[in-house]
């Protein structure tokens, strides 16, 4: 299964969604949690700045970023689940 391409289609093909709804879709912070977090290194997922280079321009995250953030999420559960089960990684 390929993570990019269901994103794809889950966001319509957007190149960037909105900070606001990656938080709400798959963070489930505010989204000054979120960039706290990602301030304090808790998150390693770019943020872009669409627009003026202001405090007041949109935020949001690449596609790809977010496929690429699931993914090591995902990474980090699996190695997590087999030394908890007691397997080899």
């Amino acid at each position: 299964m390929n993570t990019l391409f269901l994103l794809m289609a889950q966001y319509e093909g957007q190149a960037v969604i909105p900070l606001g709804r990656v938080c709400e879709d798959y963070m489930h912070l505010t989204v000054e949690k979120f960039k706290r977090k990602q301030l304090d290194g808790e998150i390693d997922i770019p943020v872009i700045r669409m627009g003026a280079n202001s405090q007041k321009a949109a935020l949001g995250i690449h596609l790809k970023d977010l496929a690429d953030y699931i993914d090591r999420q995902r990474e980090k559960a699996k190695i997590e689940q087999n030394k908890f089960m007691g397997r080899a990684a």
